[in-house]
């Protein structure tokens, strides 16, 4: 039996919205559609964008152990939802299960070490006094949430990818809109039906499945300050140059250049392991059910 829901809503500004049933989530293994969930338009996406605004102010004023609450809440609850999280993840991104297993453990790591972090973001006095001049003299320094930000995530890995940008964010008090791929978006829509059940303040999330013709919001919106995406080259680069003043994070595809040292005692297995890392995330299906 499927542990997926029949359908799955959108997040805006804290809540579950089911809009629609436009997105159609398919069981990478069989091909078949696997469950359905709510597609934002532009109107939902400018909303999360101005919840965010709203809660900025409120997030950055959030003391650090209620932040660290937060956190720790979500990696009790992905802990209890651990077989959840693998299945899913199996259906929708086509991952063995072993695999599955290690993205949702890698994800309650990231949690973990994002609600550690959060009672230690502060800053630094520094000594100034290297001269008579300057004698009694210190400098102090402290971070800032940014404030709204934008996040774009991948189908490779949909829960860690996609932790990396949530877990930092709220340990530091920036609320976010974020869109998952349209291909993988179960893990992130399930991470907001965690965050759901805490106190965040209104608007400090939003996770909103869309079509990329419709999230040009999530680049050019002035209102983000900002932007966070992992994926290939040619979309990142281009994301960068329609951004305007926000600030942008850039995690895309390298080259996998590998070294292979000259006495190496078992050359095939050497080739055999860089082809399978080359290629162990591609999406053809010719390697998925490939036996060698």
């Amino acid at each position: 039996m499927s542990v997926l829901q029949e359908a799955y809503p959108y997040y805006l500004n804290n809540k579950a919205v089911y809009a629609n049933e436009d997105l159609e989530v398919t069981d990478k293994y069989t091909g078949e559609i696997a469950t359905r969930c709510a597609l934002a338009d532009a109107t939902a996406i400018d909303e999360g964008i101005a919840g965010a605004v709203r809660a900025a102010d409120p997030m950055a004023q959030m003391p650090s152990f209620k932040k660290k609450a937060v956190l720790e809440h979500c990696v009790s609850r992905f802990r209890e939802r651990f077989d959840e999280l693998a299945m899913a993840l199996c259906i929708e991104a086509g991952k063995p299960i072993t695999d599955a297993e290690g993205e949702v453990s890698r994800l309650i790591d990231t949690f973990q070490i994002a609600a550690e972090e959060a009672t230690r973001v502060r800053g630094e006095l520094q000594a100034l006094d290297i001269s008579a001049r300057a004698e009694g003299y210190q400098g102090m320094w402290k971070r800032v949430p940014i404030g709204p930000c934008s996040f774009i995530s991948p189908f490779n890995f949909p829960l860690n990818l996609a932790a990396h940008k949530i877990a930092p964010a709220l340990a530091v008090g920036c609320p976010f809109v974020m869109k998952p791929a349209s291909r993988t978006p179960l893990g992130a829509i399930i991470m907001g039906e965690i965050l759901a059940e805490t106190d965040l303040p209104e608007g400090a999330f939003s996770i909103l499945a869309c079509s990329r013709d419709g999230a040009d919001l999530f680049t050019i919106d002035d209102r983000l300050k900002l932007l966070s995406f992992t994926g290939s080259p040619g979309v990142g680069w281009d994301l960068k140059a329609r951004c305007g003043k926000k600030k942008v994070v850039l995690e895309l595809g390298g080259n996998a250049a590998v070294v292979v040292d000259a006495d190496t005692k078992n050359l095939d297995d050497a080739v055999n392991r860089i082809i399978f890392g080359a290629f162990y995330q591609s999406v053809s299906p010719v390697l998925v059910c490939s036996g060698s």
